[in-house]
């Protein structure tokens, strides 16, 4: 018995293809856990590269999200006094300007992109000490070596960017997994 054609795929040619709204319905359901009984998901495009590379800019974005939270809540909630009477101290002003305050959302967002990249490759855990060593560690020998690390940040910037590390390697891995690695 032929089945009754759905409204939700249309055909291009030989080709079934999911329409936006159901693209976006598979992608919510998988997220949500639902996927294994999703009865959209059964007869889903055969664009299959949609769902990675979808699940990989979100993957992103969010890790991009996280990491600029976490950067804003301990450099200028918890650590901004550090930062600006260590610079004082120093005959400089803390720099805080907007355009600085964009700079850093970049490097949030480039950062997210790095953690995406090595999780391909690696696990959780190996993830998160990499992403943290290239972005974390060598930071700080840097700004160290030019003399505007305040080391008393140190105590409580290792821990809240090993955590920063860790969430968003977590997200990058739970929202596109890899089964890929070796």
């Amino acid at each position: 018995m032929k089945k009754p054609p759905n409204d939700r795929v249309h055909r291009i040619g030989n080709k079934r293809r999911c329409l936006p709204v159901t693209r976006m319905l598979c992608f919510v359901t998988e997220y949500l856990g639902d996927c294994n009984e999703c009865t959209i998901r059964k007869h889903h495009c055969s664009n299959s590269h949609w769902n990675a590379q979808s699940g990989s800019i979100i993957a992103v974005i969010l890790t991009g999200i996280w990491v600029n939270a976490s950067e804003f809540l301990r450099n200028e909630i918890l650590l901004k006094t550090y930062w600006v009477n260590h610079y004082q101290s120093l005959g400089m002003t803390f720099p805080s300007a907007p355009k600085n305050g964009m700079i850093w959302v970049a490097w949030g967002f480039l950062f997210s992109i790095a953690i995406y990249l090595i999780s391909r490759k690696f696990n959780l855990i190996q993830t998160s000490l990499i992403s943290w060593f290239m972005a974390f560690v060598l930071m700080w020998v840097v700004t160290l070596n030019l003399s505007v690390l305040p080391i008393t940040i140190l105590t409580y910037a290792v821990p809240l960017s090993l955590l920063e590390a860790f969430l968003g390697s977590y997200i990058c891995i739970k929202i596109s997994p890899n089964n890929e690695k070796t």
